[in-house]
């Protein structure tokens, strides 16, 4: 083990510290304290962490106003008709920055004073296996803790050709634009580019998406992503997959992109170019190095199944993990974590399905199993899908595209997974997670009355569809 810190200065003594206020620190703060624990959280930037700040919840905002605008500015096939729509690009931001994020974020430091947690604004590094220190502006504090929960989370990663800085931003500054760009360039065709450019897309921009890979939104089946690549499309949006991004120059109004596609070398001008090629897990800065915690090849943090590292007294949750970088996933292992440190012996973490969501114009939506995880582990298991056209309120609420797909297994006709994409899949998906965690059969499910017209009458429909018994299809 590496050496390192402040010879000669008094650590103050704490019990349970949490480093990261994100979506798993400021949970597992606040578990760690219900259930005894005197907690001190400790807090580099701001409370809330990147997804409630500059992530998750402002990037939904904008989402919502950019269908807002879009049904405003578009004609719609009931005969709704609007005329002289403007956007206040200034109005739309102080409203995303003081009505959603300050009010979460402050309700957010309120719940972890209320649970009398200790919040402390300032970086922290490993001295060794029992200590931290905390520099605060031009001071610094010495702590020595008996347990530790890491949430650092992760940061946007930045290409060497593409540094970020005017004209080239990254998703947290992509969600502060100052105007909306005329055409914005985004490399990286995942969940967060496609989001962020879609808002812009719904705003007026043009988009062009260049992806390295052969498809975009990785994590989602071909059969899933064509609604909302037809719908990208059908509003001029430009898509190049298998494409090599090489330089990019800039002037004080623009940006040109030089990229590899189809065997040529190609320019795109635009307003800005957003790089979002993944991120990079906040492990790096701060002084693991000084202690014995064991680290993978892509610097994430092993840990076992009650979220402990190989240190029996610390603990890492969230993007510094293996698995999807999600905040209910990190949220899920903050409660671990702080129930393990509390002596739970059911604090384990068991669960079979992690639902993950692409907020895209056709939502995205996926838990369990998946038609390719089916072929890869040779399951016997089927899957059965039902579309929204047949759906009463879907089509009532002009949103008849997309489809629920239910996968069971053929001997205990057990839910195992699905996938929606179409309206609501983000909200429809956890009724199927929670099938899927509790052993519930399509029977079980088709059996449950859901009440008409819904949404959530596609998963019974869907259900009876598998049973041998579907009524609308």
């Amino acid at each position: 083990m590496a050496t390192g810190g402040v010879v000669g200065a008094q650590a103050t003594d704490i019990d349970t510290v949490v480093i990261g206020s994100g979506p798993g620190g400021y949970v597992a703060a606040i578990r760690a304290a219900e259930l005894g624990q005197k907690v001190t959280i400790i807090e580099s930037a701001f409370i809330g962490g990147v997804c409630l700040n500059v992530g998750c919840i402002p990037s939904k905002a904008l989402i919502n106003v950019g269908h807002h605008y879009h049904d405003a500015v578009s004609e719609q096939p009931f005969g709704l008709k609007s005329s002289g729509t403007e956007l206040d690009w200034k109005t739309t931001q102080e409203w995303k920055q003081k009505k959603v994020v300050n009010q979460l974020t402050g309700g957010v430091e309120m719940l972890l004073k209320k649970h009398r947690v200790d919040i402390i604004h300032g970086v922290a590094s490993f001295v060794d296996n029992k200590q931290i220190n905390v520099v605060k502006g031009d001071d610094h504090e010495l702590f020595q803790f008996n347990n530790c929960i890491l949430a650092t989370g992760s940061r946007p990663i930045e290409i060497p050709s593409f540094a970020f800085g005017k004209r080239i931003v990254d998703s947290t500054a992509a969600l502060s634009l100052p105007e909306i760009p005329k055409h914005l360039i985004v490399i990286g065709g995942g969940v967060i580019g496609f989001e962020l450019g879609s808002v812009y897309q719904n705003l007026g921009s043009k988009v062009t998406v260049i992806e390295g890979l052969d498809h975009v939104l990785s994590g989602f089946d071909k059969e899933m992503i064509q609604p909302v690549l037809d719908d990208f499309k059908a509003q001029g949006g430009e898509i190049f997959t298998s494409a090599k991004a090489k330089s990019a120059s800039q002037t004080e109004k623009d940006v040109t992109v030089t990229f590899e596609a189809d065997g040529k070398e190609q320019t795109v001008d635009g307003d800005y170019l957003l790089v979002s090629v993944g991120r990079r897990p906040n492990t790096d800065n701060i002084g693991l190095n000084n202690t014995n915690v064991k680290l993978t090849d892509r610097g994430l943090v092993e840990i076992d199944d009650t979220m402990k590292t190989n240190v029996s007294h610390i603990y890492a949750i969230g993007d510094i993990t293996v698995g999807p970088a999600l905040a209910h996933k990190a949220s899920f292992q903050g409660k671990i974590a702080a129930a393990a440190i509390s002596g739970d012996q059911n604090a384990h973490d068991l669960h079979y399905s992690l639902p993950a969501v692409a907020y895209t114009n056709y939502e995205l939506a996926t838990t369990g199993e998946t038609p390719e995880s089916v072929k890869e582990k040779k399951l016997d298991a089927k899957a059965y899908k039902f579309p929204f056209a047949a759906n009463g309120r879907a089509l009532s609420i002009n949103e008849g595209k997309g489809f629920i797909r239910l996968i069971s297994d053929n001997q205990t006709k057990a839910l195992i997974g699905s996938q929606i994409v179409g309206p609501g899949a983000s909200d429809l998906i956890s009724e199927l997670s929670l099938a899927i965690e509790n052993g519930l059969t399509t029977e079980d499910i088709s059996l449950t009355i859901h009440p008409h017209p819904t949404l959530g009458e596609a998963i019974m429909d869907a259900s009876e569809l598998a049973d041998g018994l579907p009524i609308h299809i």
